[in-house]
């Protein structure tokens, strides 16, 4: 094989065209994909999120469960009080000793009702968490039936574009080898600045591919001489004439069909 230094003008355009040609191919396999692949992580994202609200939601109803078990314990321990202070009373010596035994049923019986409230709100809390756990378990039904259905989608095109584009970048990477460093990142600077990724256009009906700027005549026969390698003034980007690129196309095009 030449060394790179032996290349002439058309074989560097030959080269840089070539690895536009393949370079475009995978930007096409990746745009298939498109935001499927963010899509996935939000949607994985929310529904990690959605389970742990709906987990802490079930332990906060155990919690409010245990703590009206507690309350009911009480409750029942206040009235055994109450029996026990109410049976104190049939033998008491005076006044002041049944007194303060009624103060003490009273206390008791305070207690109970501060108890049956604590349990009546904890109850409607209950309701409450529980009709809140209703929405999040259904809401989360619905993202995991999404990510799944998402997965699926992504998984589909992953399997039939995989294997093309881990092809592909290999030739690229092969390719990129081939072409002198200069000119390589000039390559890189103009296809990192320009949305489609197009670095190396061809010239079409007098104008650079997707441009409407015209190029001048004499330009286009420099073009088509290719002795040097020439820019868009406009764009920046590098220029070959229709014949080599249909050449290249054509070539490239095979090269794809054979992987």
């Amino acid at each position: 094989m030449a060394s790179t230094k032996e290349l002439t003008v058309e074989d560097k355009l030959r080269a840089i065209y070539d690895l536009q040609l393949i370079d475009s191919r995978i930007d096409e396999i990746r745009s298939v994909r498109g935001e499927l692949p963010l899509e996935v992580e939000d949607l994985e994202d929310e529904v990690a999120g959605l389970k742990s609200r709906t987990e802490k939601l079930k332990s906060e109803l155990d919690v409010i469960e245990d703590q009206i078990k507690e309350r009911k314990n009480a409750i029942e321990e206040h009235r055994e009080a109450i029996k026990k202070y109410t049976k104190q009373q049939e033998s008491v010596r005076n006044n002041r000793e049944f007194n303060s035994l009624a103060k003490e049923i009273e206390y008791q019986e305070l207690e109970i009702q501060l108890a049956e409230k604590h349990i009546k709100e904890m109850r409607a809390s209950i309701e409450y968490k529980k009709q809140v756990v209703e929405q999040s378990e259904e809401k989360l039904s619905q993202k995991v039936e999404h990510l799944n259905h998402k997965k699926s989608e992504l998984e589909a095109i992953m399997n039939e574009t995989s294997k093309e584009e881990t092809a592909l970048q290999a030739k690229s990477e092969e390719f990129r080898a081939a072409i002198e460093p200069r000119l390589l990142a000039a390559y890189d600077r103009i296809r990192n600045s320009v949305r489609n990724g197009l670095a190396v256009v061809s010239i079409e009906r007098g104008a650079s591919a997707g441009s409407f700027f015209t190029i001048p005549p004499q330009t286009q026969v420099e073009i088509a001489a290719r002795k040097k390698i020439i820019a868009n003034e406009h764009s920046g980007r590098i220029l070959v004439d229709a014949a080599l690129a249909n050449e290249e196309r054509e070539k490239i095009e095979a090269l794809i069909a054979s992987l």
